[in-house]
């Protein structure tokens, strides 16, 4: 074993030690997910990642078994849309190779036809022919046109037959493609898909657009599970989704990162645009009043805390993430059911103090 590969085994082992300290520190179980989440955490692959545990810590004392399920479905686990993808995938080139076949066989017909046609032209340029030979010949001619045409009407069919299955495979890929990048309980992008367009954003930051964040938190959001049960809390993150939408124009990129964090990023906004959006949203969340729907009981309202971060110079996704949560966080901290944004770091600083 070189020395390179011996570094590289002390650096695993080492690896997996402070992995398997921080998953008793901060986890109730010790399960492969937890394993793999914390042993990401500690070699750094997925900085977003760390950025998301950082931000769970901060707010209570570990992972729950449903924080590492999340964290472990959002930025570890493609494989359940790999495989779904790879099945259609497979099953659509099949269909292709059978289309294929299905064309070198009428390509061999055509072919054994026109030898036909060329072999029946010579006999015809006989001048001596006879009546009965003139009549075999017409024959065999009628006889091969309809062999010919029977093919062609059989591969027809097949090819309608694969146009429909080709367009829906095709329409399974696009599902399965849509489903990876969405969050099922609310129909909004998914961290992944979040971050893959926040990092296309700042790349049209190069190219002279100014991007914006919204980061919004539904505030005392346990206190409604802990009191009606998770699934009056789904209906709270459906509503604020609902609002959402109906809040923010087209070509904003609207996501739920997970728990109750929300994300709106603007493209091209300046700081005063997204903050106006993000009190829209703000206020026409605190308008609703959220009911239950088996009884038609009042819950009271819901109310979330927003931060608003603009693109710096140098800004990259986990910079520009972390100054919008500093004002998520500040706005809860200074009372909450508001809107601070990064315009001014010393009152921003003061607001956290």
């Amino acid at each position: 074993m070189s020395d390179g590969q011996y570094a590289d085994r002390d650096r695993s082992f080492a690896l997996a030690q402070r992995a398997q300290e921080l998953m008793r520190d901060y986890g109730p179980s010790a399960t492969p997910r937890a394993y793999a989440v914390w042993y990401t955490y500690v070699s750094g692959d997925r900085p977003l990642m760390n950025d998301a545990i950082k931000r769970l810590t901060a707010q209570s004392a570990g992972l729950s078994p449903m924080d590492i399920d999340e964290l472990y479905d959002t930025y570890l686990d493609g494989s359940r849309y790999a495989a779904a993808a790879g099945e259609t995938g497979a099953t659509m080139l099949a269909e292709i190779e059978g289309v294929m076949e299905m064309l070198d066989l009428s390509l061999g017909s055509a072919a054994q036809y026109g030898e036909s046609l060329r072999a029946l032209s010579l006999d015809l340029s006989v001048s001596t022919l006879n009546r009965a030979r003139l009549r075999e010949i017409v024959a065999t001619l009628v006889a091969t046109t309809r062999e010919v045409a029977s093919n062609n009407r059989t591969l027809e069919a097949r090819m309608r037959e694969s146009r429909t299955e080709v367009e829906s495979l095709r329409e399974k890929l696009e599902a399965t493609r849509i489903e990876s990048l969405t969050d099922p309980l609310t129909g909004l992008a998914n961290r992944k898909h979040f971050e893959e367009m926040l990092q296309m954003a700042l790349d049209g930051a190069a190219r002279g657009a100014q991007p914006s964040l919204i980061v919004l938190d539904i505030d005392f959001f346990k206190r409604f599970n802990d009191l009606y049960g998770h699934l009056i809390g789904d209906q709270v993150l459906r509503l604020v989704a609902v609002v959402m939408r109906e809040s923010v124009e087209k070509g904003a990129m609207l996501a739920r990162f997970g728990g109750e964090e929300f994300g709106i990023l603007l493209p091209n906004a300046t700081r005063e645009t997204a903050r106006a959006i993000a009190e829209k949203v703000r206020i026409s969340v605190m308008g609703r009043e959220l009911m239950k729907r088996s009884t038609g009981e009042s819950l009271g309202k819901v109310t979330i805390s927003l931060g608003v971060a603009t693109y710096r110079r140098g800004d990259n996704p986990v910079s520009l993430l972390e100054r919008a949560d500093l004002c998520m966080f500040a706005a809860k901290r200074s009372g909450r059911n508001r809107t601070l944004d990064d315009a001014t770091t010393a009152e921003l600083a003061a607001a956290v103090a």
